[in-house]
């Protein structure tokens, strides 16, 4: 079984359009340093075409072609960071609905905010209880540290739940700020709320070191590979990730592409049909790749549910709709 512990949906309303501008701008320059010409507006052209998948239909494709069995959904929130990020009870609700089409193939991660004080944490809560939501999702690179005092009531509600808390590490949107971005900097949450798993997003990548150790030294620390295919590394992913996977903690490693952040230069079932060879796990026990592969995501994050609804089937939940799902229902289908 394949578990993709990182996925996002590629969708101009789950990441906003300045931030994909951004990576246009990024690649264009790349291109200009090896003489081709202007290319900001045709390379931004191109990506906001491949951020039309609302419904994830593209995205359950493009799994099914590799051979992952399940993914876990990421959906950050970017509110505070962008003029035009969608508020969060329209992402709950884009997010929710991917699930209800797909039943049976996404856990979904969602972002929160400490900005948005105490009504950030009742819609945290409520989302978790109603969507079935598998856990919260952190971007500090939006402006705040994962530790932040401010974030203590999410991660109480997250104690009391049995929820995972993935943050965001390394390098993001060219807007954002990556000083924001090191794997020490969770290090005072996982101490104050030691019942709480903590997931160092992108950590087998970027700051490998200091993520490792937080992993090694840390019960409630794990980190996951996500964005391995565009790494910066002199001998290639495979060589790196080998390395990695012989550091003696494989039971804190996660499996994760950030599909489909890289799709402009490759497939994902190329990516996965070389990822499952025999040179990435040499020297690697066939357990500790099954615990990579999927055991570990199924531990923390729990399988995929099978059906998506308000309430469970025994009518054990009497909560009322989520504030503003049915107006955010509404908005989308117009769109």
């Amino acid at each position: 079984m394949i578990v993709d512990a990182h996925v996002t949906l590629a969708s101009d309303r789950a990441t906003p359009r300045d931030f994909l501008a951004a990576q246009a701008a990024n690649v264009a320059a790349r291109l200009a340093a090896y003489g081709v010409g202007d290319r900001s507006d045709a390379v931004l052209d191109q990506l906001l075409a491949g951020y039309q998948d609302h419904d994830g239909d593209r995205l359950v494709a493009e799994l099914d072609d590799a051979g992952v069995d399940q993914a876990v959904l990421v959906a950050a929130d970017y509110s505070w960071a962008s003029p035009h990020a969608v508020a969060p009870a329209e992402l709950a609700v884009l997010h929710h609905r991917v699930c209800a089409r797909h039943p049976g193939r996404f856990r979904v991660l969602w972002g929160v905010d400490p900005r948005a004080g105490t009504q950030g944490v009742e819609l945290f809560e409520r989302y978790v209880t109603e969507y079935g939501f598998a856990g919260m999702k952190l971007y500090p690179l939006t402006g705040y540290s994962p530790s932040d005092r401010r974030l203590y009531p999410y991660f109480e509600v997250c104690a009391a739940l049995g929820l995972p808390v993935l943050t965001h590490t390394g390098p993001g949107w060219g807007p954002l700020d990556f000083t924001l971005g090191r794997p020490l900097l969770v290090d005072h949450a996982a101490r104050d709320f030691p019942t709480v798993d903590f997931v160092l997003g992108h950590g087998g990548v970027t700051h490998v070191d200091e993520a490792s150790y937080l992993c090694a030294h840390r019960p409630n620390i794990h980190l996951d590979i996500s964005q391995f295919p565009s790494m910066l590394s002199a001998d290639g992913w495979v060589a790196h990730l080998n390395r990695l996977f012989r550091r003696g903690i494989n039971h804190k490693i996660l499996f994760g592409t950030c599909w489909p952040s890289f799709r402009m230069s490759l497939s994902l079932s190329a990516v996965l049909e070389e990822f499952t060879g025999d040179a990435l796990f040499a020297g690697v026990k066939r357990r500790d790749r099954q615990l990579i592969m999927s055991g570990n995501a199924l531990r923390l994050y729990g399988e995929a549910s099978a059906t998506v609804a308000s309430g469970g089937t025994d009518g054990s939940r009497h909560h009322d709709p989520a504030p503003g799902a049915d107006r955010v229902d509404r908005e989308l289908e117009r769109r």
